[in-house]
This record gives C-alpha cells, sequence and structure tokens, in this order.
C-alpha cells in the first residue's frame, strides 16, 4: 500500500476537526440554555479520503504529495452544518472566526449572493493554527435538501444541452424554499420575543 498523502499529518487533521466539531458543540450548548432551541440540526465532518486529496491535485494538475494536499488544497478537514434559521449560520459564523489560533482565509455568502442555478450556503475557508486548512459549509435544512436533490439529479450529463427547463425550475423550488426560510425564521423570532416578555 502506498504511503498517505497526508503523510504523517493525519492525526493533526483529525485534532483540526475535533476541535472545530467541539467547538460548535460548545456554541450549541450556549444557545440551547439561552433559548431551549437547538441551532443546528445536524454537523457533519470528514478528512478528505486519499483517493479524492489524489483526485482534486491530479485535476488542478498539482503533484500528489504532501505538501499540496495540505498548503495548496484547502478542505483537507471538511464541515458542513445544517441549522434550523438562517439568523443560526451567521451566529456560527461569528462564532467560528472568534476561535483562538483561527484565520479566515475566503469566504463566499451565496445567502445573500445567491448562485444563478438557486444555491444558497455560506462557504469558508479557515486556516487553524497556522499550518491546516478546513472547509465549512453552513446551511439551512432547506438549502442542504435542495442542494442534496439537485446533486442527486445529475440532470446536464443526461440531457446534453435541454437543460434551460429543468434549471428554471431548480431555480423555482430554490426560491420557494429559501422564501419559506424567511418565513420560518420571522415565526422563530415571534416565538423568542414572545417568551422574553413572559
Amino acid at each position: 500500500m502506498s504511503e498517505s498523502i497526508y503523510g504523517s499529518y493525519l492525526p493533526e487533521l483529525e485534532m483540526v476537526m475535533r476541535e472545530l466539531q467541539e467547538s460548535i458543540d460548545k456554541l450549541r450548548e450556549e444557545i440551547r440554555e439561552e433559548t431551549g432551541m437547538d441551532p443546528v440540526e445536524h454537523c457533519l465532518a470528514r478528512i478528505k479520503s486519499e483517493e479524492s486529496m489524489r483526485e482534486k491535485c491530479r485535476r488542478k494538475m498539482l503533484p500528489e504529495d504532501t505538501e499540496t494536499a495540505l498548503t495548496q488544497i484547502y478542505d483537507a478537514v471538511g464541515l458542513r452544518v445544517v441549522c434550523a434559521f438562517i439568523d443560526d449560520i451567521y451566529r456560527i459564523r461569528d462564532h467560528l472566526v472568534q476561535q483562538p489560533g483561527t484565520e479566515v482565509v475566503e469566504e463566499k455568502d451565496y445567502i445573500r449572493n445567491v448562485k444563478p442555478n438557486g444555491y444558497r450556503s455560506y462557504h469558508m475557508i479557515l486556516r487553524i493554527h497556522g499550518k491546516f486548512y478546513a472547509e465549512v459549509q453552513l446551511r439551512t435544512i432547506s438549502m442542504d435538501t435542495w442542494a442534496a436533490l439537485e446533486h442527486h439529479l445529475r440532470y446536464k450529463k443526461q440531457l446534453g444541452g435541454n437543460t434551460s427547463l429543468i434549471e428554471s425550475e431548480l431555480k423555482r423550488c430554490a426560491d420557494e424554499l429559501a422564501s419559506t426560510d424567511l418565513s420560518m425564521q420571522t415565526i422563530r423570532d415571534m416565538i423568542l420575543e414572545y417568551k422574553t416578555e413572559e
């Protein structure tokens, strides 16, 4: 068996992944105590598989080695946090950037700047302890459902160039789900306001 593309750094990558998860768990506990609600529906974390990392290096025409995997590919550690409400996404974002040893390398807000196909999510590349990179995706349940279904369809290969109707329907579904997210956020805010008045 060939040597790991991560060399001897796999335990440190796993530690970074655990630190991110524990940091989010701590915030979840604080918010639960404060509001009685868990802001996170679920949280998935992974170290990019050997095969996927090697394939990404090849695709980007980069050497398949440890230095590339750790310094030029930014998603060796991946975290997807699926939140109940839009506000929770930004609260978790703010929490993550304030963690000691965490530096924001890149942020893309596809919630306020929606992709043309309707995709919504908040993406961050973080550098942890000055040397390890992690990609974080923050989504609501609706955003995650839409992204999973859109990915599952993989319609472009099957239809060739005849995709405009399907693309417009997918965009319409994304917009409807986004509208639902805003309505649910409003309802949650009303509930929290009512609780504080009691």
